[in-house]
């Protein structure tokens, strides 16, 4: 009878909780202003659109690497290990379709504006976002001049970065279904298959 006696408040305090998890909370938080929302807008899409005024050169990109860089990538970015990020910047063309694919900057990213929106927002560890738009391009540059996919001379900005074809621009799934060549053989259409 103890046991039981136990188990009724258990119970009836399991009840209450999950009713309570299920009510509707009001007032709280608050509309963000449009400035937070622009802070939080951080996409820079294939197109380029949302990319800001500077330049860089993998030269000017080279001194930046050298400072701010090597202690997580490496002297040269093809580098891993310990100590080190996970997968190398440089280096991996043609692994993709082995059994260990290296996945870089030059073998596996499918646009070049991708690269400057992530180090926009997440380099340096620690000091997220504290690069210039020109800093960033130049070390854009570098890590494409350094997969080869752009002379050392190049430029980048706005215009000329979403430009670029990376070598690995079209080795994803197309934006339709029916398009994977599989499906159309199976008579897809539309997202339906039979």
């Amino acid at each position: 009878m103890r046991c039981f006696n136990l188990f009724v408040p258990v119970l009836a305090l399991a009840a209450c909780v999950a009713a309570l998890a299920q009510t509707p909370t009001y007032n709280l938080g608050r509309t963000p202003s449009a400035e937070e929302i622009r802070a939080w807008d951080l996409v820079i899409g294939p197109e380029g659109k949302e990319l800001p005024p500077g330049s860089g050169s993998a030269k000017e990109g080279a001194k930046i690497y050298e400072q701010k860089c090597p202690q997580c990538h490496g002297p040269t970015g093809a580098e891993t290990g310990p100590g080190l990020f996970h997968r190398p910047l440089v280096g991996g063309k043609g692994t993709l379709n082995t059994l260990r694919p290296v996945l870089t900057i030059g073998s596996f990213w499918p646009f070049a504006t991708t690269i400057w929106s992530f180090i926009n927002r997440t380099m340096p560890p620690g000091e997220e976002g504290s690069l210039s738009a020109d800093e960033v391009y130049a070390l854009t540059a570098f890590l494409l001049y350094r997969n080869g996919i752009i002379q050392e001379s190049d430029v980048m900005d706005a215009k000329s970065l979403p430009m670029i074809q990376m070598p690995n621009r079209n080795g994803f799934v197309p934006p339709k279904l029916e398009d994977i060549p599989d499906l159309r053989k199976r008579g897809c259409r539309g997202g339906a298959c039979p």
